[in-house]
């Protein structure tokens, strides 16, 4: 959520940032800023009251000392005037606060200034391009049929126990499975993450905290009777571990990682792009995240994604990162970068990985702050990324590595699977 002071003191530099995202945020931010003004004015004549009415408490005891009984009376029914008056001004600044609050919740990130502009992702920006498309032959088979080929995935068994977006994962398929996350893991823990294994369900303050809602309740699973949310990410209830929490500089930066199922409705998703491993319900991912100094927040988005284009080239995988433009960024992020992956049988680049920079929009509803070496406090920075998402890589590594006599492991991933070839 975008603060308050921000908004007052940076209107033109907020609408300039939010038009990247093709948004018109004037008429907005002045209703916010009339309100907020509003509500100070109301603050400003509820703390007058309060101030004459503290006064007029000290001259009532002063009064009946000096047997000034109708004086002290006068003051007495000008308190309960002033008392009655307090409240309601109380009660007419927390409706403003809670209107100023919905309205701000409606607001998406402003861009770093480095966003491209656009609307959708054909107006992404590439940035970094690595490893050789492979050429495989005609009769080259895609990802759910090598699945069933190989008995490694069994989609239709997913449906028959749940739905489909529910595969089940068999054999030497569960095994690759366990082998990437191991593998994630281990690379993260080198890079200095510490590990935790979070709860797969959040209440709605986590999910308030990180910005999956109000913005994305209907792409979550909602369990309604105890009013949880099926994580759609780990990043939602690693991020939340530090709500409320004000940390020391020096504790800067905190990296965590964590391995989860994830869960999406994915509703509105259907057609051939979603074939397969291409878009599920449930999949597995390991994140990566970290909570910042807003000083060095971008150095360490930089070495994240570095952090990512090392798995991926140890996977042999070919990638390309890409910059995203304002209009295909997500609603909670001021700067994200994607990697796609090369599906040498679908001919398509798959998104395997979201890298991005938050900067103080979820540390502002998480209450997420640190004190500085002067003992000022201020918001942190949060910064998250897939590292990686497996089911689009599985469907490259399946697809790219496919030879006559099977499917090839990368050597990074051999001592994980303790196979060197799917057949």
């Amino acid at each position: 959520m975008l603060t308050l002071s921000y908004l007052r003191e940076n209107t033109n530099d907020a609408i300039e940032r939010l038009s990247k995202r093709n948004i018109e945020a004037s008429p907005l931010l002045n209703k916010v800023l009339e309100l907020d003004s509003e509500r100070k004015n109301k603050q400003t004549e509820m703390d007058n009251l309060l101030a004459e009415a503290n006064l007029l408490a000290k001259q009532i005891g002063l009064l009946i000392k000096e047997n000034k009984t109708q004086e002290a009376n006068k003051n007495k029914e000008r308190t309960i005037l002033l008392k009655n008056n307090t409240q309601e001004l109380k009660t007419k600044i927390t409706e403003l606060e809670e209107e100023i609050k919905s309205l701000l919740y409606t607001l998406p990130n402003t861009p770093h200034h480095s966003v491209p502009k656009g609307k959708t992702a054909d107006d992404n920006e590439i940035v970094f391009t690595s490893g050789n498309v492979p050429q495989l032959p005609e009769e080259a088979l895609a990802h759910w049929d090598l699945a069933s080929k190989y008995n490694l995935i069994d989609f239709e068994l997913g449906n028959k126990i749940t739905g489909a977006g529910f595969p089940v994962y068999t054999g030497k398929g569960a095994k690759l499975q366990r082998a990437l996350i191991s593998f994630f893991l281990d690379e993260a823990i080198k890079a200095g993450y510490s590990e935790v294994i979070p709860p797969l369900m959040v209440n709605e303050a986590s999910g308030y905290g990180t910005g999956q809602l109000p913005d994305k309740e209907g792409q979550m699973y909602h369990a309604a009777t105890d009013n949880f949310y099926l994580i759609p990410t780990a990043e939602v209830p690693i991020t939340n571990i530090y709500r409320d929490v004000i940390l020391k500089e020096n504790e800067l930066p905190i990296k965590k990682v964590g391995y989860t199922p994830c869960f999406r409705r994915e509703a509105g998703s259907y057609g051939k792009d979603v074939r397969g491993l291409n878009r599920l319900h449930q999949f597995d991912k390991v994140e990566i995240v970290q909570i910042a100094n807003p000083e060095n927040s971008y150095t360490i988005l930089q070495e994240m994604v570095e952090h990512v284009k090392g798995l991926l080239t140890k996977l042999e995988l070919p990638f390309r990162t890409l910059k995203l433009c304002g209009g295909d960024m997500g609603f909670t992020s001021a700067l994200t970068y994607d990697m796609e992956v090369f599906s040498a049988a679908q001919k398509k680049w798959l998104e395997v990985s979201s890298i991005s920079n938050f900067e103080t929009f979820q540390a502002n509803r998480l209450k997420l702050r640190f004190k500085d070496k002067t003992g000022k406090t201020q918001l942190a920075h949060t910064l998250n990324g897939s590292a990686l998402a497996l089911p689009r890589i599985v469907a490259a590594l399946l697809e790219n590595n496919q030879t006559p006599n099977g499917i090839k492991i990368p050597s990074h991933l051999v001592p994980y699977t303790g196979f060197e070839l799917i057949n």
